[in-house]
């Protein structure tokens, strides 16, 4: 038996029944070491002393555990017919009736309710309101009640405070010894009311904020392909690997699960090189990170690099050994490769646990779900739902017919519609709240992942997410936070020496402007700092805007006065787009996959370079005579006296070491004959270009021009 078993039959945590083992002189180093038949007699004894009792012998790992109902109990449960419904169902009305919420209220669509109206000679639009009688109608067609709120009696009139009095019935003394006054009377029954009632507001608080169990955030980390996302298909039974391009994980995607009556919250982060800020934003949010490792492939530099985001993160490390289905699966080396790494397995004698899965079959999986919200248990995970939100940006972007939308993890608290909240520099007031599975929400508890809708911009990814009293704070808190990023941005730095030298080579170098698009915030991010580290002392990148939503005219604009290229990732065009690009003579590039992007922008920095130029001599040829042939055209008679004279060869003539003409050959000829080569110690006739100034004892030599293309 292992001591997580012996804690759930005796229906303690692991923590409380490892400090008794401990107390018992049992040792146990971890919740998940087994207990030998001799510490289980212990065990046996020592709770036998305390008045606690085992159910079967010592040395059985099974029965059940105090407390809990037996077998027998739980078929005479499923045996006892359910518990009829008590009459229709209650509406509460609070406020005027709106379409769109009755319809909610009716569990219906709001074009069904107003189909509905329109039968009942009542035309009303989705935000209209409606008539008390009308909705009560509505309600009883659909065996419903609607309900006001029960008016409360006005409270008694305060009673008349007396004066205080002391024996005799005399007031109160001052300070000074003197009877006290009217006033002095008046003022100590305020102060005592005043703190009346900051003693009932600290009991309200202490009683109304209270700890329930955290759902854990969990987090898949590791190597591009190597099933992160596929492995959360199995457990989700979704499909969204097949929807990705390219087959890889371009954005952070948050989906909440539940197993064993308990809820799980997964992040999916890319595996790809370009994403490592988004991996470290997802191993800082969450609880415990698991390790996808490839059973095939073994540990990669994806891997390595999510394994020093979630060390450096201090969360529980879980690796997942998946693809075991296929023929050349070897976990063993995998486990082999972590203990080098300093991640000793379990089965090593470290405190790594390793699951071997797949996730094509779902070998595996229930294992792996266990050992989740078994090391959530010895996490002890506790929130506070009945507070305002704390939470983090996840994802941010711009939709069409929705504006800034954000991603948001909440942390802590519930966030609720209509809450006034900050992230970063953006503020607005929530306007409605969509979960994982695309339904609507009302509140989002801790650990939940939504979509938030209402706010004024796209914030930035990783941005937290916090909850004002009304709009005008919020609003004052996002405008401080922009006027201190201004002043950042416009703070002059003062220049050294160095500084100016590395100005000057930087201006000599060329530069390849870019107007960058995304669809979110997180693959924006991403991609500017991908571009940013293509080291070349040759050319550089220059972002002139980053931003999020599809191209406009004016990028287009901007892109033509600053003569940059567009690139544009997931995002598409809007009107009139491409005739402006046209006319402006700008070019646009979009993409789907990022490694794509990355690859063709380095072939353009390489274009813009110049080819460098180089020359190779091929040889020398001496003049040995003049002939005039009519009267301007005079050739040159010479013999090669090394190398080879080719035809189409480049020549310079030079007079006593100095250069005195440069150009292409015009005619070669041996004897009569026009000449394709001639060879060192053969004798020739040539002109070169428009040159006649030939001269005795001139020597003619002769190179190749090659032009190379530069790398980065």
């Amino acid at each position: 038996m292992r001591v997580y078993e012996l804690a759930k039959e005796l229906n303690v945590s692991s923590k409380e029944i490892l400090e008794k083992l401990n107390g018992f002189g049992v040792e146990a180093a971890n919740h998940m070491c087994a207990l030998t038949a001799e510490q289980m007699a212990v065990v046996h004894e020592k709770l036998a002393e305390e008045g606690v009792t085992l159910s079967g012998k010592p040395s059985e790992a099974s029965g059940d555990a105090p407390g809990e109902p037996s077998i027998e109990e739980e078929e005479e449960e499923e045996e006892t017919p359910p518990e009829e419904e008590e009459g229709p169902k209650a509406i509460l009305v609070d406020g005027p009736i709106i379409v769109k919420d009755f319809a909610t209220d009716l569990g219906m669509k709001p074009n069904q309710l107003i189909a509905e109206l329109m039968k009942l000679n009542v035309f009303a639009s989705i935000n209209a309101k409606l008539d008390f009688k009308v909705a009560q109608k509505l309600a009883e067609k659909h065996d419903m009640v609607l309900e006001l709120p029960k008016k409360e009696p006005p409270p008694p009139p305060p009673a008349p405070v007396a004066p205080p009095v002391v024996e005799g019935g005399a007031l109160p003394e001052a300070e000074d010894g003197s009877a006290a006054t009217p006033e002095d009377v008046r003022a100590a029954v305020k102060r005592r009311k005043e703190k009346e009632k900051k003693k009932k507001a600290k009991a309200s608080e202490v009683q109304d904020v209270y700890q329930v169990d955290a759902p854990p955030v969990v987090t898949f980390l590791g190597h591009v392909d190597h099933g992160k996302t596929s492995l959360l298909d199995r457990i989700r039974n979704a499909r969204v690997a097949s929807g990705e391009d390219g087959g890889i994980t371009q954005h952070i995607g948050a989906y909440t699960v539940e197993y064993n009556e308990k809820k799980i919250t997964f992040l999916d982060t890319p595996g790809h090189a370009a994403f490592t800020s988004m991996r470290a934003r997802g191993a800082n949010l969450t609880h415990v990170a698991v390790l996808v490792v490839a059973a095939d492939d073994g540990i990669m530099p994806q891997t390595r690099e999510a394994m020093q985001h979630a060390l450096a993160a201090e969360v529980c490390i879980i690796v997942a050994i998946n693809k075991m289905d296929l023929p050349n699966a070897n976990p063993d080396r995998v486990k082999q490769q972590l203990q080098q790494e300093g991640l000793a397995p379990e089965e090593w004698g470290g405190e790594v646990g390793c699951c071997l899965v797949s996730a094509a079959t779902g070998e595996g999986i229930d294992e792996l779900l266990g050992r989740i919200l078994l090391e959530a248990e010895m996490l002890e995970l506790k929130c506070t739902p009945n507070k305002p939100a704390d939470g983090y940006v996840i994802e941010a972007q711009m939709e069409a017919g929705r504006g800034p939308t954000a991603s948001i993890l909440i942390s802590d608290g519930t966030l609720k519609v209509g809450d006034a909240v900050t992230c970063g520099t953006s503020w607005g007031r929530v306007k409605s709240l969509i979960n994982d599975h695309g339904i609507i929400v009302r509140t989002a508890g801790p650990s939940t992942p939504v979509k938030c809708m209402g706010l004024t911009s796209v914030p930035e990814a990783g941005a937290r997410l916090e909850v004002h009293k009304n709009d005008k704070e919020a609003r004052a808190v996002a405008e401080s936070r922009q006027a201190d990023r201004r002043m950042d941005n416009l703070t002059p730095k003062k220049m050294s020496l160095d500084d100016w030298i590395g100005q000057t080579a930087e201006n000599k170098a060329k530069e390849m402007a870019i107007v960058l698009k995304a669809d979110v915030k997180g693959s924006l991010e991403a991609i500017s700092q991908a571009l940013a580290d293509i080291k070349s002392d040759k050319v550089s990148v220059n972002i002139v805007l980053m931003g999020v939503g599809n191209i406009s005219n004016n990028d287009v604009l901007l892109a033509s006065a600053s003569n940059a290229i567009i690139v544009g990732f997931h995002v598409g065009m809007e009107n009139g787009v491409q005739k402006t690009a046209k006319h402006e003579g700008v070019e646009m590039r979009l993409y789907n996959i990022i490694y794509e992007l990355l690859d063709q922008v380095r072939e353009a920095m390489s274009g813009m370079l110049d080819p460098e130029v180089r020359e190779s001599v091929t040889g020398h040829a001496k003049v040995l005579q003049v002939f005039s042939l009519g009267k301007r055209n005079r050739v040159a008679g010479c013999v090669c006296t090394d190398g080879r004279i080719a035809s189409k060869s480049n020549a310079r003539v030079l007079r006593d070491g100095s250069v005195v003409f440069q150009g292409r050959l015009a005619s070669l000829k041996r004897y009569q004959n026009d000449a394709a080569e001639v060879r060192e110690t053969q004798e020739c006739g040539l002109r070169i270009g428009d040159f006649e100034d030939y001269k005795e004892e001139d020597i003619i030599e002769f190179f190749q021009v090659e032009r190379i293309t530069q790398a980065l």
